[in-house]
């Protein structure tokens, strides 16, 4: 009499579904952080604002506009290089994904490096409400796009040693969602320390 070998449920799970539920719960969860600091920013500098007025009632900006807005487009062309290497590695296109990931990273450097530049050229009282904010803000942001360029690497090395192909390339993927995600919280906190002049 023959027996039926015994069905084990769950062994045929979505791992890669699961992955990307685990992914997007990881995204809400940072949201609520940066969610928390852009109204910690609009809450507690109704009156503290990132101008100063002049004696002869003109208004002298304590950040570099240039400066942020250099940073900004960095940063949002580096999503356009990282969006390309996910396309490339999607159809096998191993040569300009490798030189796509690759720009990511220097792009990625450039704009901590203006972060950091920032921190040094701001001309604010760092221990005023603006300026622990605007620290807060940018610093956590700042790791954000560090742990990014970490995570951006170790998938570009990968790819160098022959990982990752049009059939298997979550590594990349989620990287990249990663990378967007971060770029799409600069793109809120740029105006909120850089334009507003009143809350």
């Amino acid at each position: 009499m023959a027996v039926a070998a015994p069905v084990h449920h769950g062994q045929h799970v979505d791992r890669l579904f699961l992955n990307r539920i685990g992914l997007w719960f990881f995204f809400f969860s940072e949201s609520i952080l940066f969610g928390l600091l852009l109204s910690a920013r609009f809450y507690l500098l109704r009156l503290d604002i990132p101008f100063e007025v002049k004696e002869d009632g003109s208004l002298h900006q304590l950040v570099s506009q240039q400066l942020g807005l250099i940073i900004t487009i960095i940063l949002l062309l580096s999503s356009v290089t990282a969006f390309t290497a996910e396309t490339a590695i999607e159809h096998d296109r191993r040569t300009l994904a490798k030189w796509m990931l690759f720009a990511t990273i220097v792009l990625g450097l450039v704009f901590a490096a203006g972060v950091g530049f920032e921190w040094h050229e701001a001309e604010f009282e760092k221990r005023s409400a603006f300026g622990t904010v605007f620290f807060t803000m940018t610093g956590i942001h700042a790791a954000h796009v560090i742990s990014g360029i970490g995570m951006l690497t170790l998938s570009w090395s990968m790819l160098l040693r022959g990982g990752f192909s049009s059939k298997s390339h979550w590594g990349i993927s989620s990287t990249v969602m990663y990378w967007h995600f971060v770029d799409v919280v600069w793109v809120f906190f740029y105006p909120a320390l850089y334009l507003v002049d009143k809350v």
